[in-house]
């Protein structure tokens, strides 16, 4: 049989400094809704780390779903079945969720992509329940890091509704779903991890 687990090498090399970033602002108990999950690895490590949360993963692409089944294989049972999510749903099939999780999707989307996950957040988040969301930003029109403006380059060369994001521009666009910046927190490799907390 065809092992369908896939591999992320930036999975591998962020997890830590994220599950230190996510100690901070996941509340115990409740549920998480991890979006985008890609291969599913981080899914299974944060469930695992977070034995106190009911975990639903979710990717828009179908293969990358039995990435993630495949990586449940032997998980904690707070691990939930992976689910196909499109964030462009009004509904995504979760009901209310405290917490969702959103890492590299923002910028390997197009802008239309980032808002429908602001609202769909802003939607399905209980009464302050905070959005996670992880990558690399722009900070007042500017890059970062000269890394992170390769990366955008190579972004666009893909597609050029694809792109490192400003983040002023996310946090206006969150205001106006609703959304209210808690806190911003500088990462390794020039990342930050930006929380946002669903106004009462």
């Amino acid at each position: 049989m065809t092992d369908a687990r896939r591999t992320a090498p930036s999975a591998a090399r962020n997890r830590e400094p994220i599950l230190a970033a996510l100690r901070e602002v996941l509340p115990r108990e409740g549920t998480v809704l991890e979006l985008a999950a890609g291969s599913g690895e981080h899914a299974r490590w944060y469930a695992e780390a977070f034995g106190g949360l009911r975990w639903i993963p979710s990717d828009r692409d179908p293969s990358a779903v039995a990435s993630i089944e495949a990586w449940r294989e032997g998980a904690s049972a707070n691990l939930e079945p992976a689910r196909v999510i499109d964030v462009r749903s009004d509904d995504w099939g979760v009901g209310k969720v405290d917490a969702v999780l959103c890492i590299n999707m923002i910028h390997i989307a197009p802008w239309s992509a980032g808002e429908a996950m602001l609202d769909g957040a802003a939607r399905h988040l209980n009464s302050s329940g905070v959005l996670f969301l992880y990558g690399a930003y722009k900070r007042n029109g500017a890059h970062t890091a000269p890394s992170n403006e390769t990366f955008d380059q190579w972004l666009k060369s893909q597609d050029p509704e694809f792109g490192v994001r400003d983040l002023e521009a996310v946090l206006a666009r969150a205001d106006r779903a609703g959304l209210a910046l808690d806190r911003v927190i500088e990462m390794p490799a020039n990342n930050l991890s930006v929380v946002l907390q669903r106004r009462k």
